[in-house]
């Protein structure tokens, strides 16, 4: 009985839609993936064009498509929110994200500053947390430690995330602003702002 009356009462609760934003190299996968982890979520599966790696998995790192299988879906309505990135598209499964919050639970979108402004319009409620570096020097010195790219495009993903935390911090659409200086308090950080979120909108849940 106290089983059952348990899992009602998490079925009921208000879901909550998380949006984690940030330039790429300052660990916004990492700290988004523990708060899934540890606070029970549900990470969104994007949609895109961008060519499957070795590494991939189909619906479980992304669902991978075509362009003309994209556009299609984007002309269905199909997506909360898309967005193109280095010639390659993503979109966000609308009824993806539909079902987990009529479910109850948390749902977790890793989208871009304009993803965000997107989804923010769509649905008002959602909270919204960018992850940002301590300076930007912090920041060229992540993309180059990571030793992906050459030089032109370690620059060329530096211009764009200092565009990406310009409009972040304009844009209006993020609740919460996090700096990353050193990752597991920042994750610890992370996760307590969304579990206060999640208890706010439970009426404060069972406390102490």
């Amino acid at each position: 009985m106290g089983t059952e009356r348990k899992k009602s009462e998490t079925e009921n609760a208000p879901g909550l839609l998380l949006i984690i934003s940030g330039p790429s190299g300052v660990g916004k996968t990492t700290i988004a993936r523990e708060v899934e982890k540890r606070l029970g979520g549900v990470f969104s599966v994007s949609t895109t064009t961008r060519p499957k790696a070795p590494h991939d998995q189909q619906g479980i790192d992304y669902y991978f498509v075509d362009h003309e299988a994209f556009d299609r879906l984007r002309g269905e309505g199909a997506f909360l929110e898309w967005a193109e990135v280095f010639g390659n598209c993503y979109g966000t499964p609308r009824d993806a994200v539909e079902k987990a919050l009529n479910e109850g639970r948390l749902m977790i979108l890793e989208i871009d500053v304009k993803g965000a402004m997107q989804v923010k319009s769509n649905m008002p409620d959602a909270f919204a947390m960018f992850i940002r570096p301590p300076d930007e020097q912090d920041l060229l010195e992540r993309l180059r430690a990571r030793k992906r790219d050459k030089e032109q495009v370690i620059q060329s993903r530096f211009a764009q995330a200092r565009d990406e935390m310009h409009k972040a911090e304009t844009c209006g659409a993020y609740d919460v602003f996090l700096v990353n200086d050193d990752l597991e308090p920042a994750i610890e950080r992370a996760v307590l702002r969304v579990r206060e979120e999640l208890e706010r909108r439970r009426g404060g849940g069972g406390g102490n």
